[in-house]
């Protein structure tokens, strides 16, 4: 089977328009998770990871939105010798809503219906950097972002390419606020991960590249992608699997693939959204695979949920953490509160760490598993 190397990456927040800015940021215990009253989106404040409203400014060619994938991927682009215009590298586009928002700001013609539709956007940021392919469009829920990396890692395993581009991003607006709040999902403050007291998600923006290739003289750390596996619950449109055992076989086709044993695994970076029934899934699905003393962590206390970003955003983070051999707490955890008992990380872990597992699971009852491997 072909290694599929990482060559660069880039994370696009509240926190930092770098992955160095944005990993400095969560060492220091920072949460771009804030208080905002911003009527557009909700008539009360609301809890969420914003970028400032001064920020990507949007123009009559080209949205927020895909401004912050043209950034996120300008800047990954920047930091490697590779020609990604080529013929044989692949573009994947991975999002939940893109522009949805544009259904909010007046009357829906034809030329806003074509707009939202994310074969546009995909073929517009496609054409910016003249990529020669056409888009690969991933939108599949929560794991969107997670899904288009094990996507990049096939098609490289099967000889179709021999590289790949994979970004994504969300933002947020009030069609997606509200659907959530419709679930009564939202939490009235920061999420609190895995915790006893947890009271729901907090959701936030963000923009996330990776490339990756074939060729490892293109990766200067020389990590790769070694494992990726889905599944799906088939239990309910949004509530997850009871019993976390389809999220557990995902887990155990990853490491399969890997090439890897339970105990070669350092840590988890868990999806982790604070709410009721996806923390307890995982916790279960962690304890069917034997891992419930490796150390877990989510993110998305200092994110929020970035819906298609979020695999990607804590991709590149689990990567940077192996390449610095830190774990992050997981901030807003202090309490133990899943069905199943976990490790879950409450401060900064230091070691020497090789392999790190990554999960993602969203509506539809779709499950996703990655192995990363220095």
């Amino acid at each position: 089977m072909r290694e599929v190397f990482v060559v660069s990456d880039n994370i696009l927040s509240p926190l930092g328009s770098t992955t160095a800015e944005n990993f400095e940021q969560l060492k220091k215990g920072a949460s771009g998770i804030h208080r905002h009253e911003r009527k557009l989106i909700n008539e009360n404040p609301f809890f969420a990871s914003l970028f400032a409203e001064k920020d990507l400014n949007a123009t009559e060619s080209i949205t927020r939105f895909e401004k912050s994938v043209i950034a996120s991927v300008s800047d990954a682009i920047s930091q490697t010798s590779l020609e990604i215009t080529g013929r044989d590298t692949a573009f994947i586009f991975s999002t939940t809503k893109g522009n949805i928002s544009l259904l909010e700001q007046g009357e829906v013609d034809e030329a806003v219906k074509e707009k939202i539709s994310l074969h546009h956007s995909a073929e517009l940021i496609a054409s910016h950097f003249r990529f020669a392919n056409q888009p690969i469009i991933i939108s599949h829920a929560c794991i969107s972002g997670l899904l288009g990396i094990i996507t990049a890692m096939r098609l490289i395993q099967s000889n179709q390419f021999e590289h790949a581009v994979v970004t994504g991003a969300d933002m947020i607006s009030k069609f997606v606020l509200s659907g959530f709040q419709s679930f009564q999902a939202i939490s009235p403050e920061p999420c609190k991960p895995f915790d006893a007291n947890r009271k729901g998600i907090s959701l936030g923006e963000g923009a996330a590249t990776l490339i990756v290739s074939a060729d490892k003289k293109f990766s200067p750390s020389q990590i790769k992608i070694t494992g990726g596996s889905v599944s799906n619950d088939a239990n309910h449109i949004s509530g997850p699997s009871r019993t976390g055992e389809e999220l557990f076989m995902a887990i155990e086709n990853a490491m399969r693939q890997a090439k890897v044993s339970k105990k070669e695994i350092d840590f988890i970076s868990a999806h982790g959204t604070a709410t009721q029934y996806n923390d307890d899934m995982e916790a279960k699905a962690i304890n069917f695979a034997g891992m419930e003393s490796i150390p877990v962590n989510s993110l998305k206390g200092y994110y929020g949920h970035t819906l298609g970003a979020a695999g990607l955003i804590e991709t590149v983070i689990s990567i940077q953490s192996l390449k610095e051999n830190i774990v992050l707490p997981t901030l807003g955890f202090e309490t133990p509160g899943t069905a199943k008992p976990i490790q879950v990380t409450n401060k900064v872990q230091t070691g020497n760490y090789k392999k790190v597992l990554k999960t993602a699971s969203g509506f539809g009852g779709c499950n996703a598993a990655m192995v990363i491997s220095k």
